[in-house]
């Protein structure tokens, strides 16, 4: 009898340090160094082991969609909300229903039923060259499509889901017929054809290819913390343009994350994003990436309130994925490649 009860007790103790051996799994489109030391953090507070995955987003949901209910991952982590949309479309989460996880973050950064949850907050004002141009002559992302500004604006091509989302922006705030016009003038005041990505764009400004960029404000901070010389000189010559703050705000998208439909690790995964979403760890992400706290009352990085404060459009989310196949075959009508 009394060897029965040591198996017992035995069973029991294994079956306990199993329980405690958690994990989460989470599937990440940002790099290895913009979120493992968070993770990191979070193990280190908690016991429970991060299993990290990174790569290209579209490819992470490929991967799936393809693995099914067979799936490891907990959590998918991606940039912009049009690609968060995406996911959802795709049937990948299930509904964040811990409602002190939703609380920490304004509801306007929520997807659509809770499906997926905003991290941080990346904004796309105008940058413009601090020797050419006047920041009294700008007034919003009207300006851009302007007869002053012909041959004088740079920004990248259709196909970049950032210039997809700021285009369902001003959809949902000026409607289709506006903003198809807005976009045929964008294209004649073009200074070079839209290709490489938003640091290309700050530096064409920089080069006095241009006078106005458009770009997230991330890339500027890492130009001006580059170990490139030439890529902090090329920071330095240009300034931010905060537009629209007497009428809707500065376009601002997210990272963000959801809990995979097939989450195996659940509860884990929940303590992982409220961790996510504490001060500590929200000051430490918005700064490392550049970004803005999705949390309200976090304290900017120094780099961020050097760049000022500025009125956000607080436009939902969602909306952006929403408006998202409108506003790419409005951007293939007004020429925009």
């Amino acid at each position: 009898m009394q060897k029965l009860l040591s198996l017992s007790a035995l069973a029991l103790a294994f079956s306990a340090s199993i329980a405690n051996a958690a994990t989460v799994n989470v599937y990440s489109a940002r790099k290895e160094a913009l979120i493992k030391p968070v993770l990191e953090q979070f193990s280190e507070k908690t016991g429970i082991e991060v299993r990290l995955l990174t790569g290209n987003g579209n490819a992470l949901l490929a991967r799936l969609e393809n693995e099914g209910e067979n799936t490891p991952a907990d959590l998918f982590l991606t940039v912009d909300a049009g690609n968060l949309h995406r996911a959802a479309e795709a049937d990948i989460f299930q509904p964040i229903t811990d409602k002190s996880i939703l609380s920490k973050v304004p509801s306007h950064l929520h997807g659509t039923d809770n499906l997926w949850i905003g991290l941080s907050l990346r904004a796309r004002p105008i940058f413009y060259a601090k020797d050419r141009v006047d920041p009294s002559e700008l007034s919003g992302y009207q300006d851009l499509a302007a007869d002053k500004w012909d041959n004088n604006v740079c920004i990248r091509s259709s196909d970049n889901i950032y210039n997809q989302s700021l285009t369902a922006a001003l959809i949902e705030h000026w409607g289709v017929e506006e903003t198809e016009s807005w976009a045929r003038g964008l294209v004649d005041n073009f200074a070079k054809p839209p290709v490489g990505g938003d640091r290309d764009q700050i530096k064409a400004v920089a080069a006095g290819v241009c006078d106005l960029a458009v770009a997230n404000t991330y890339y500027l901070g890492l130009m001006e913390a580059s170990s490139d010389a030439e890529e902090r000189e090329a920071a330095s010559k240009v300034a931010i343009f905060w537009p629209n703050q007497t009428s809707f705000g500065t376009h601002v998208n997210v990272s963000g994350i959801g809990l995979t439909k097939h989450a195996k690790n659940k509860a884990a995964a929940q303590q992982l994003m409220d961790y996510l979403l504490s001060p500590e760890a929200q000051q430490w992400y918005a700064a490392t990436n550049n970004e803005y706290p999705a949390v309200e009352g976090v304290e900017w990085s120094e780099r961020l309130q050097n760049w000022g404060q500025f009125k956000m459009d607080d436009l939902e989310m969602a909306v952006l994925g929403e408006n998202n196949a409108v506003a790419v075959k409005l951007m293939n009508r007004a020429g925009w490649r």
